[in-house]
């Protein structure tokens, strides 16, 4: 099993069961429909709605559809979560010549859309139509025929049959698996969905306008080397919040994109611990001060499932969202690492300021030395695999950005204030490494690391890649394109090289750095588990007296030096070792001891 993860194996998607795909849907059954108008004395009013019995509207979507801040901004697409539905508002605010209003007629126009049909129900399909009819309902306010045309044409006919097990794993996207397919699962019996992290596309057809997947360079020219400590954050399944200002959409599409990039493939999934918390991370979306409640709920429940692992349910097993309301930035007992976004006047400086992160009681998160070099290898990486794969597939609502906003290496060098100070021991050892070896040894290290973060990227760009993705929930076309395309072209078939292969690629080196972490920690564990068995040799007065004196050192696993490089993290920070314990911890409730890289002159460590 040890040998079979290493190196980077032919990439597989591991299709969805679909029935017939003629049966699949042009758009996503809506449960609810629903106009919210802003009046200056009354406040926000659901003014019309239809809906399927037993959904509860009035009080709840009004908020979450117009979160704090929008006054500000003309318009914008707003997603959360509400009652296991996925919710999706188009925002508009124009201005009227009416003084009792403002001179601004402020409305959202919003749908629910069932959780079976994925992680955002693919409400995304719905953003034109609502932008649509929320623009002709700023003009006239009562012209809601627009809304009854559309409710009649999408709402769900049957509300039991689109809950059901069978369709929710049809209509979800299809699972990106990095090895040859799993074993059957070791001990693993609850179910799980299939990953709709590859929300992607075959031949002939483009790639939703408004689907949150085309922010992914996006994020991470916002945020950098960080987006690396938030990924593994993201890993432990911890509560993240990001907090920010009016429009939320951007904010919305990071959630998605950092849920996404920190799935566990499953094939990586099936040798974790059974207690092993979920192979995905919960995205709520927007959030706020109305949802404070819920996130004192569900920290409760984080605390039962720590006294007693069980993950059949979602609540209490971390969650990324987003919010305005600055309320919630203060409340850090309800987030576990938080987000704070530049202001929306930043992108007019000079530098490039990037967003702070931070644990409970101000402790700063930085990115490490390790996550520099990598984010300029990876942003190396997919330059040259953008310009292999072509500029003409873009999103028209949000453009593709290969190159960060300061290039070159001034952006480069603006990153230096978000990453950790290379330590003295590091310094230290380098120059020993230097003065040693002629910087052969150096330069080796070097060579070693740069093919590791290359093999990450490796063979994504090829156009003979074994890649192939389903017509699945996720896949976008227009309504046109689609339906001349369903009898002709098969279920299956070869992913266009010019529709939204960055993205994928980005997907795809995050599962793979996932699977290298997970991969080596399952190897170490089986490791130790081997020689304690082979160790039945009773403990003598030494042994007893070296665990006394060192308690990490007495039963943890121990990672070494050379498996910290192995999973690409850095082997002198602190961080990163933390992270590791805590990794062992979540997916196999095991301890760790982490033996950091020193200096040693004749046997004798000096550093």
């Amino acid at each position: 099993m040890a040998a079979s993860r290493r190196g980077q194996p032919e990439l597989h998607v591991r299709l969805p069961s679909i029935p017939s795909i003629a049966t699949l849907p042009d758009l996503p059954p809506i449960s609810a429909l629903f106009l919210i108008d802003f009046d200056v004395k009354a406040g926000y009013t659901i003014s019309w709605k239809a809906s399927n019995p037993g959904i509860e509207l009035e009080g709840t979507v009004e908020y979450k559809s117009l979160p704090s801040g929008l006054h500000t901004v003309s318009e914008d697409l707003i997603y959360f979560v509400h009652d296991g539905y996925a919710g999706l508002s188009a925002f508009v605010n124009a201005p009227v010549e009416d003084t009792a209003a403002r001179n601004a007629r402020m409305l959202a126009v919003g749908v629910l859309v069932p959780l079976s049909y994925g992680r955002l129900g693919r409400a995304w399909r719905h953003a034109e139509g609502l932008k649509v009819m929320a623009s002709a309902l700023a003009a006239n306010s009562k012209d809601t025929g627009i809304l009854e045309q559309y409710w009649e044409k999408n709402q769900a006919r049957d509300p039991v049959k689109e809950d059901s097990g069978a369709l929710k794993e049809a209509l979800e996207s299809p699972s990106m698996s990095f090895q040859t397919p799993p074993k059957p699962p070791r001990g693993h019996t609850r179910n799980r969905s299939a990953s709709d992290g590859a929300a992607l596309i075959p031949p002939g057809h483009k790639l939703s306008p408004f689907h949150p997947a085309w922010s992914l360079t996006k994020l991470l020219d916002t945020f950098g080397p960080l987006i690396f400590p938030i990924q593994r954050a993201a890993l432990l399944r911890k509560r993240i919040l990001i907090s920010g200002h009016a429009p939320v959409q951007e904010a919305c599409n990071f959630v998605y994109d950092i849920s996404i990039l920190s799935n566990i493939p499953l094939s990586t999934f099936d040798l974790l611990s059974p207690n092993s918390p979920p192979h995905r991370l919960r995205p709520l979306f927007s959030i706020g001060v109305h949802d404070i409640p819920f996130l004192v709920d569900d920290a409760k429940s984080a605390r039962n499932v720590e006294d007693s692992p069980d993950y059949e349910g979602e609540m209490g097993t971390g969650w990324i969202a987003c919010t305005t309301d600055s309320i919630l930035s203060k409340k850090d007992t309800l987030w576990d690492m938080l987000i704070t976004m530049p202001s929306p006047h930043s992108s007019n400086t000079k530098k490039h300021v990037w967003p702070t992160v931070e644990c409970p009681h101000g402790v700063s998160v930085k990115a490490t030395q390790r996550d520099l070099r990598r984010f300029r290898s990876l942003k190396a990486g997919l330059a040259r695999f953008g310009a292999t794969a072509g500029s003409g597939a873009t999103s028209p609502t949000t453009p593709r950005a290969l190159k960060p906003q300061h290039s070159g290496d001034r952006y480069i060098d603006d990153a230096e204030q978000i990453i950790e100070p290379l330590s003295w021991t590091a310094l230290a050892y380098n120059g020993f490494m230097w003065w040693a070896s002629a910087g052969e040894q150096a330069r080796s290290n070097e060579a070693e690391e740069a093919a590791h973060d290359s093999s990450l990227l490796a063979e994504l760009s090829s156009p003979s890649m074994n890649m192939s993705m389903p017509r699945s929930a996720d896949i976008s076309a227009s309504v046109t394109s689609l339906t001349v395309r369903r009898n002709s072209a098969p279920a299956s078939a070869p992913l266009d090289s010019e529709e939204a292969r960055v993205e994928l690629a980005i997907i795809a080196y995050f599962h793979r750095l996932t699977t290298q972490i997970l991969g080596t920690l399952v190897d170490l564990v089986e490791s130790a588990s081997d020689s304690d068995a082979g160790d039945e040799s009773p403990m003598g007065e030494d042994d007893a007296l070296i665990e006394s004196n060192d308690d990490d050192r007495g039963r943890g696993v121990r990672i070494e030096s050379d498996a910290m490089a192995n999973m690409g993290l850095d082997v002198w920070s602190a961080s990163d070792a933390y992270f590791v314990k805590e990794a062992l911890t979540t997916y196999f409730d095991q301890k760790a001891f982490v033996e950091g890289k020193g200096v040693e002159v004749c046997g004798v460590r000096v550093c």
